[in-house]
């Protein structure tokens, strides 16, 4: 594999996209076995006294509303950890991304898995007490940008929320897993909507986002009563047609700042797939929001604009939903540079005062620091490779762009790619030491204008697709005929956001590494693309210990003390991986694993992923024909399969390892949704079938060189 095309099966392989699960067996749910009084009567007061009450619970989706991950207990340490090994593991029956963040509450761990699974298990001891599925369509997984992706849940008054890859919000009643109410949060279902985030409750509010913006969708957040479900206020963050009124006041300040075009035809984006944090000081809800739909600023918006709120952090009074001030981390963003990625909130010494501040690393590849008062920038440093921007002027708050980095009229590759310098997978914050903790990664991407627009100058909406407004289909050729793009590389990194210098660095074998967690133990833990969950030390990074887990790792740990033993448990699985990496190597494994001190549970050992390729049928296609079916597979199958076919994870289908059966189903399966079950959908809508059978006979002329590269290095390893 050249390296241009790692990079992109690297990018790609992040999204998270990946096998057909087999079907789900419905269940309702129901108390199990295990029995337990739990209500989880989780309150603002609760988690606002946690430190003092019950250090050792983990009460929302960031242990608190600061969100900083950093857990007080100590009993798992520098000096104990060596001690570590696993107390309990459940296996969780899927291949795709699992990537969640656990609540323990009352004894109780409660978490959710892709296609929305809810578990609600002994703490203890991992036995399943109950659980819910929502029932998502498996077909519903065309229209995630990124994978089945399920990132958390919420606990409130005696409920856990859940949100649904298909758009629903779902109140469950913790002691039986039993849904109380639910909603459909969807404004449009004639567009790709998708929920991937986790809900946060608040105020005696729900407030749940979406994604949706590389298929073409607005973007908005929705606050809905915790007791009934009743919407209580939303919130756009894109303006929409504008011969309609504005929903709100913001709607018209935001519109100004987009000039010409037709964006709401073609989307507009800003979802706030991700990111929403609840500040009891301010009685502010902050909204991270997301990219523009298309990508690239001169299809949406031609005239220009800094295309408000794209790539911004929003502050909302938390009642009534209006906005208080608003951060553009990439005014009219052109790069897929989100401001949806974990914010927290702490309290530092600036420039010789307090500040109550927000942080954030953004995709973008700068660390920001905002006054929560009035949205003030306080501090931008760079914490990646970066090349998009300079540097960003505190004065005006703005980034100091590249012009050297534009890709209007020729193909440029820029540091960070859409993958970001860092995206959702969590940080965490040490308050005495000042730093932190959080992976980063530079992943190089080539930007290019989609072929539609350099032969007409016109770009068209393409429902059921992706809607960039880059160029995927001819990106194989473009990056064949480009030199040798920058290199992947991965890094853990112990920042001081006030001085922007990082006390020490990591440097990983792989880029895409998961979320952290720092203790008090003077540990900071965090699962890897190799397998290994390992933990680190606070001062120095040096690895205090390691276990391999077999799978590839991107949700973040957390910690919590149970009958007086300190537990630490992570999500396995990435839902694929990329060269060499575990997942690649052994498969996706969903698994939940927790360790205590003195631990004893063995995992099963792992069995490597078979490598063949089967001969193929006869190649019969023309060159052209195989050219335009190269095209088609990055445009239309890349998403999941990897540009280049390349398939670089357990989880996700390596076309080119087809056997005949599968080969003569072809037909029937892209066009006609034989296995729509399993999650792959009839693409009939968008391909005819010459073009169809184009795309095969390209999968065949990929089996052939796959064959005989493998022969090729069977013959030099031979003696």
């Amino acid at each position: 594999m050249n390296n241009a095309l790692k990079v992109v099966c690297v990018l790609v392989f992040l999204c998270g996209c990946s096998a057909e699960d087999p079907p789900a067996t419905a269940e309702k749910p129901a108390v199990g076995q295990v029995q337990t009084t739990s209500t989880a009567v989780v309150d603002e007061q609760r988690i606002a006294d946690i430190e003092t009450n019950e250090p050792g619970a983990w009460l929302t989706f960031g242990r608190n509303y600061e969100e900083q991950r950093f857990s007080p207990l100590t009993d798992i340490n520098r000096e104990t950890v060596k001690d570590l090994g696993v107390a309990w593991y459940k296996d969780l029956d899927t291949y795709h991304p699992v990537q969640g963040t656990p609540l323990v509450i009352d004894g109780v761990m409660y978490f959710s898995t892709p296609f929305n699974i809810v578990y609600a298990v002994d703490a203890g001891t991992g036995a399943e007490i109950w659980r819910y599925d929502p029932e998502v369509p498996r077909v519903t997984r065309r229209r995630a940008c990124c994978g089945a992706n399920a990132r958390g849940l919420a606990a409130y008054k005696g409920r856990i929320y859940t949100a649904t890859l298909d758009g629903r919000l779902i109140a469950l009643d913790a002691r039986s897993g039993s849904p109380t109410w639910e909603v459909d949060t969807v404004i449009d279902h004639a567009r790709e909507y998708t929920i991937t985030g986790a809900p946060r409750v608040a105020a005696g509010k729900v407030f749940i986002g979406n994604g949706g913006a590389e298929y073409g969708v607005r973007g908005y957040v929705t606050a809905y009563d915790a007791a009934t479900g009743e919407q209580a206020w939303r919130f756009f963050t894109v303006p929409g047609d504008p011969s309609a009124p504005f929903e709100h006041p913001e709607m018209e300040l935001a519109a100004k700042t987009w000039k010409g075009g037709e964006w709401w035809k073609i989307g507009g984006g800003g979802t706030v797939w991700n990111s929403i944090v609840y500040d009891p000081d301010f009685e502010n809800v902050y909204l991270g929001v997301g990219n523009g739909s298309p990508w690239t600023r001169v299809l949406r918006s031609p005239g220009g604009g800094d295309n408000l709120f794209l790539a911004s952090i929003v502050a909302l009074d938390v009642h009534t939903g209006r906005m208080k001030w608003y951060y553009q981390t990439t005014p009219g963003d052109n790069w897929d540079y989100t401001a949806v990625q974990d914010m927290m909130l702490a309290d530092i010494s600036i420039d010789g005062a307090e500040r109550k501040v927000l942080m954030q690393a953004p995709k973008n590849g700068f660390f920001y620091v905002i006054d929560r008062a009035d949205g003030k920038l306080l501090r931008a440093h760079k914490f990646a490779t970066v090349t998009w921007a300079t540097h960003v002027d505190l004065d005006t708050g703005r980034p100091v762009e590249n012009p050297d980095t534009a890709y209007l009229d020729n193909p440029k590759w820029v540091l960070p790619g859409p993958g970001g310098a860092h995206n959702w997978h969590a940080m965490s914050f040490d308050a005495d030491r000042r730093l932190v903790y959080f992976g980063s990664h530079d992943l190089p991407f080539l930007f290019a204008m989609p072929d539609e627009y350099e032969k007409t100058g016109l770009y068209k909406r393409r429902p059921g697709q992706w809607n960039t407004g880059v160029e995927f289909g001819r990106i194989e050729r473009l990056m064949r005929e480009s030199p040798d793009p920058p290199q992947n590389a991965g890094f853990l990194n112990a920042f001081d956001p006030v001085t922007g210098e990082k006390k020490w660095v990591v440097e990983q074998d792989f880029a895409w590494n998961g979320g952290v967690l720092a203790t008090a133990g003077d540990l900071v833990f965090q699962g890897a693309q190799t397998g290994k969950f390992v933990a680190f030390d606070s001062d120095s990074g040096e690895t205090r210990w390691q276990m391999d887990l077999h799978s590839s790792m991107v949700a973040p740990p957390i910690t919590y003390e149970h009958e007086g033993r300190q537990f630490v448990t992570i999500l396995t699985g990435a839902g694929g991986g990329a060269p060499g990496s575990a997942d690649d190597l052994y498969g996706s494994t969903g698994r939940v694993v927790t360790f205590a001190l003195d631990g004893k549970a063995e995992l099963p050992s792992p069995v490597e992923r078979n490598r063949d390729y089967p001969e193929p049928p006869a190649l019969t296609a023309a060159v052209a024909d195989i050219e335009r079916g190269e095209v088609l597979f990055g445009d239309i199958c890349g998403a999941c399969h990897a540009p280049g076919a390349f398939s670089s994870g357990g989880g996700i289908p390596d076309l080119r390892q087809m056997n005949r059966e599968t080969h003569a189903e072809w037909a029937a399966i892209v066009l006609g949704g034989s296995k729509r079950d399993l999650g792959m959908d009839s693409f009939a809508d968008v391909l005819t079938a010459d073009d169809s059978e184009r795309l095969h006979q390209y999968m065949i002329a990929r089996t052939i060189e796959a064959r005989k590269e493998t022969a090729a290095a069977e013959a030099a390893a031979a003696p």
